[in-house]
Formats: C-alpha cells, structure tokens, sequence
C-alpha cells in the first residue's frame, strides 16, 4: 500500500505519517512536506523518483504527470485498468493526503499583490484529489488533518478504510476544491472591480458555529462567514459576555449595525425583530442612548442595542435594568464592562471598527424556493444637493436635520415604512403595513402611546417611498407634523402637494425609494 502526502498545513502529519510507516505503508512525497518528514526521520520516496521527472518551473510542476494519476485513476476492480498500470509500469496510490496552497491565508496578508495570490493558486493539488476522490471506490484521500485520527483508527482496526469513509472523504474534497475555486473567483472579480452581475454565482462561506435552531425550535441553523476582510460586520465582532449568538439574534443585529452606519455622529440605535425600533443621536452617547430607550421603552424589552462610541459606565447603569439580548459597541468602559457581564445572558460584542460601511458592491441575497434574487446592496446616501423642496414652505434648518435623520431610519424598517422624528429622536416606527396610510397612522399611534398623546406635533415624517394618495398628508397634519421627506415619482404627487400647501407643511423629495421587503 502506497500513500502521497504533499501538504500545506503540515498539522499532525508527521504524526500521522509514522503512524502509517509502522503499518507498512509506503510514503510518496512532495517539496516541503519530503523535507519535514526527512527531517522528522520518516523514510519517504520523493516524487520524482516516482515519475522518472525532476520538480520543475519553481516547482510548479511535481505531481502532474502520468505515473501519479494512472496510479489514482485506475480502477483496482477492472481487469484492463490493472493491465494496463502493469505495462507501463506504474504502481497504485491507495492514500492521499493533500490540502492546498495557502491561498486564503495569502489574500488576506496587509498589501498583497496579484503576483502573490496568483502564485498561491494550486494546481497539482486540486487534479490529484480530484483524481484520488473520483476513485474513491479504491483511494481513501485526505483533505483535513481532522481526518488522520478516523483513517488511522480504520487502517488499524480493519487493515482498510471502509467505503463508506472513502464516500465521506470523496464528499469532503468537493466541498474543499469548490470552495478553493470560489475563493479564487471571488479575488478576481474583486481584483478587477467587476460590479456586473455574473452569468453564473458561485459562493463560499466557512462555518463559524451551529445554533441549537433557526427562527423556530422546529429549524436546523448554522453560522457561516464570508472569506475576506469583514470590519465592521457582525462576523468580526468579538464576544466579551453571555450565551451563543442565536439565528435571530445575528440577523436582527446585523440589521441594526447597517443602521447605525449611516450615522457620524455619537448614535444608538435599538432594533426588535428586523426593525428599528428606538434610534437617538446626540453630542454624546449617553443623550444619544436615552433619545432610543425613550423612543419605544416597551419595544426594546428583549431586544439589540448597537452603539457607535464606548459604553459608558453610566449606559451600563442603565442597560442592565433592562432585559437586552445583545449589545455591540466599538469598546466598554472597564467598569462598564465588568457591570454588564453580571448578567450572564446578555451577549456583549466587541467590534471595534463598527463604522466601516460595507462594500458598495457587496450582495444582497434572497433565497427564493427554486432559486436565488441577488442585488446590490442599498449603500446610496442622500446628500442635500439630491433634495428638492416641492411646496411653498421651505423645511427650517431644524427640520431639514430631522428630516434627514427620519429618512436615515426609514431606511431599514421593513415596507411599507414610515418613521416620524424630533429632535435627532425616532418617535414613532410605522413598520411592514400592507399600506402607507396604515402605516402612517401605526407611527403615529406608537408616538402618542410610548411618548406622549401630542408626541408627534412639529416632529417630521419619513416615507420610504412615494404617496400614493394625499391620505397619509392628511393623518400627518392632524397629528401636527409640519414637514415630510418622500422620493416622489408618483402620478398623483400633485395631490399630495396640494395637501401640503393647504396645511403649510413643507415636503422635500429625494428621488430615491428604499423599499425593504
């Protein structure tokens, strides 16, 4: 029995490789990997005694050459194959053990260059376990170090590895080479600034943990992260306190952090089940926390509270009086920290760049029974040379600030959406009506309830798209907001103008919707 071991992670493997001399088995090997095993005693075959042909190119070619893969490919069950291996005298591989080039750990080097990662691109290594894993029927091929202890354990117990491992080793290599060319793929089209949409996606993620369960108890879940630099996301973020992040509690963080982002200035923002639900800014963090509890007191029971500048020990005082799932901040306080951590539940994350937009480019994906709906994501900001005030009365400086704080909210809560503010504070959340003036009424219902019955009297309004009809213009002057910020773009905008006018409100268009379904 012959084994090749050529490997980038050398972990375990002169281990594993003394294990299978004392068995018997013969050891084929590679560049560094022959020098480590040499160096460790092992006895070891170079492959090019193997193939009759030097390591050349820098060594680029080692393994691609007839006596290698006839050795992998040849059916041990078909008469002809063996025949054939017999005159050309060539000898079986009944083991490989490879994994790749370090091109992940490469791309991700501070100043990289092309030529780098380029020549981190393996090519003898994915062929021979392609070839190893199609015969898997008679070649047991080895791709994580995780393996060595399963295989050994076989090889000793019943002198073989059984076919059902060699299934799950074959299994275990295509996910390996897909991911690797994924990655590769992935750099490319990043290298090149490629923001079309490509004919065919493929992606790869690793796995950062299993949950106990998805969105329900009855659901399987998992935690998986992109490959690459990800300051600034939720997968960068750095545990201090409390149990295992849940399937609802990633997503809903997540959605809170691309919230936050949109914000300079000292902000907090709390969000419950995919929503925003209380969201301040201020001159400090602590004014800022206080504008989003005191938004929805009610609502962030159990929910995320994201903040972009340290936690105080001050805002520990005060969170850890009210039942939080998570909280994300750039850092804590010592004694912040240490007084939140006596909640043992309470997941405290650390992400110290937390306001490092994502990429303009980045994916939005949606999984669609059958298929896959992929965009861009929503990364356009409005900018005031983007507004156009369409009535008679121009927004105050002060409402032209909360303005563009509402749409900065409105911005993430699900459509139809509306989101009322005052003073840098949302006020009322109007989230995932079937209609705009459902939902206009719901935000201004939630005012009065959670603030005060004339909470959203001189407060501003957000759209996350267009009126349809003057009827939300119309529940906002009876509730006493005095300025509207929409995209427009309706037939009967002129309606919802006219209405305006008739109260004094003053309403600016953007030009862009941002529908979250």
């Amino acid at each position: 029995m012959r084994a090749l071991i050529s490997v980038s992670d050398k972990t375990g493997i002169v281990e594993f490789a003394k294990e299978l001399v004392g068995m018997g088995i013969e050891i084929i090997s590679t560049g560094g990997t022959y020098g480590k095993l040499k160096e460790a005693g092992i006895a070891a075959i170079e492959i090019s005694e193997v193939t009759g042909f030097p390591e050349c190119l820098d060594g680029r070619v080692k393994t691609l050459h007839p006596k290698v893969h006839a050795g992998l490919l040849a059916m041990r069950s078909k008469k002809e194959h063996m025949e054939q291996l017999k005159e050309l005298e060539v000898e079986t591989i009944d083991i490989v053990v490879v994994n790749l080039y370090p091109f992940k750990a490469t791309i991700l080097k501070d100043g990289v260059t092309r030529e780098e990662a380029v020549e981190n691109i393996d090519i003898g290594g994915p062929t021979m376990l392609r070839s190893a894993a199609k015969n898997y029927q008679d070649v047991a091929v080895v791709v994580d170090p995780d393996d060595y202890t399963k295989v050994l354990k076989e090889l000793k117990g019943e002198g073989a590895v059984s076919l059902d491992t060699k299934f799950y080793l074959m299994q275990k290599v295509f996910m390996h080479t897909s991911s690797y060319d994924t990655m590769i793929a992935d750099y490319l089209r990043k290298e090149r600034k490629d923001t079309e949409l490509p004919d065919t996606l493929t992606m790869t993620f690793e796995k950062v943990q299993d949950m106990r369960y998805g969105e329900n108890p009855h659901q399987k879940a998992a935690f998986y992260r992109e490959i690459g630099r990800l300051t600034g996301s939720i997968a960068d973020a750095v545990q201090l306190n409390g149990k295992e992040l849940s399937f609802n509690n990633i997503n809903d963080t997540n959605g809170a952090l691309e919230l936050l982002k949109e914000f300079t200035e000292p902000t907090v923002v709390a969000c419950k089940h995919g929503n925003p639900c209380g969201v301040g800014s201020s001159e400090n963090i602590y004014e800022a926390w206080n504008k989003a509890y005191e938004a929805d007191k009610v609502s962030i029971f159990g929910g995320i509270v994201v903040a972009n500048r340290m936690v105080t020990l001050k805002m520990a005082e005060d969170m850890v009086k009210v039942f939080l799932e998570v909280i994300v901040a750039p850092d804590y306080e010592k004694e912040a920290l240490a007084l939140l951590q006596t909640k043992k539940n309470v997941r405290v994350l650390k992400l110290t760049e937390i306001e490092v937009p994502q990429n303009e480019n980045a994916y939005d994906l949606k999984k669609v029974n059958g298929g896959l709906i992929v965009q861009t994501i929503d990364s356009k900001l409005l900018v005031e040379e983007d507004m156009k005030v369409v009535t008679a009365r121009v927004p105050s400086e002060k409402e032209m600030n909360d303005l563009l704080f509402a749409w900065r909210v409105v911005k993430f809560v699900k459509s139809n959406g509306i989101a009322l503010a005052k003073d840098r504070q949302s006020i009322g959340i109007g989230p995932g009506q079937v209609n705009r003036v459902w939902a206009t009424r719901q935000s201004i219902e939630h005012a009065g309830e959670l603030i005060g019955e004339d909470a959203a009297r001189d407060a501003v309004l957000a759209s996350d798209a267009f009126f349809p009809f003057d009827d939300c213009v119309e529940a906002a002057h009876q509730a006493g907001i005095t300025a509207i910020i929409q995209p427009g773009g309706s037939v009967r905008d002129e309606d919802s103008i006219n209405k305006c006018n008739e109260y004094g409100i003053a309403m600016v268009f953007t030009g862009m919707r941002h529908f979250k379904h």
